[in-house]
């Protein structure tokens, strides 16, 4: 039998799925937390339910997409700060700068980074989110760990212990701004509270 290749329906299908997860994340925006069904999303999408299926196989299939979709996207930006910037410290406030402002900027998929729009799903979700948030405890780490190399910091500083208050914060912000149906800015008083989340020694 010959098998034949046709790129167009390669990105008809490309096309439906990012069609169906901008959908997904325009869905999540709402103020109060709503119930995501197939039924409402074919509605919002414009997609069929059947179609759907055919990208997807279930509901949690779609949020794990979007979970890479969101790790993907976090750390091209990431990797551009670390390559890029060469001061310990702007470093730091760069990384905090851009959780915070992608959250300002995708408020639905903020309800995914705080697992608002995953109760009740998937356990493996949780799991793949807990992840995520690791892996950016760890970067948060390794910008201080610069920092020391710089001299910015004392040697005897707890990397670890800092990089997981980041952590704290950031996701409080996030939590915040979706308990407040996104009428608490991520970014708000940032600058007086960056004062206090970064050592002395940085200033």
């Amino acid at each position: 039998m010959e098998h034949s290749f046709h790129p167009e329906k390669l990105d008809k299908s490309v096309q439906r799925k990012d069609q169906i997860l901008q959908a997904l994340a325009a869905m999540l925006e709402h103020p109060q937390r709503i119930k995501i069904t197939i039924k409402a999303l074919a509605t919002q999408s414009g997609v069929s339910e059947s179609s759907i299926y055919r990208c997807f196989a279930s509901k949690p299939q779609m949020f794990e997409a979007l979970i890479i979709f969101i790790e993907k996207t976090l750390f091209v930006l990431i990797n551009n700060i670390l390559n890029e910037e060469h001061c310990g410290k702007k470093k730091i406030e760069k990384l905090l700068l851009l959780l915070l402002g992608f959250s300002q900027k995708n408020r639905g998929i903020t309800r995914i980074l705080i697992c608002d729009a995953l109760i009740n799903e998937n356990e493996y979700l949780q799991s793949r989110l807990n992840k995520l948030h690791n892996r950016l405890e760890a970067t948060l780490k390794q910008a201080l760990r610069f920092a020391i190399s710089e001299q910015k910091i004392n040697v005897n500083f707890d990397v670890s212990a800092q990089a997981n208050l980041f952590m704290c914060f950031v996701i409080g912000r996030w939590y915040q701004f979706v308990k407040s149906e996104f009428q608490d800015d991520p970014l708000r008083n940032w600058q007086a509270q960056r004062l206090v989340l970064l050592p002395l020694e940085f200033h």
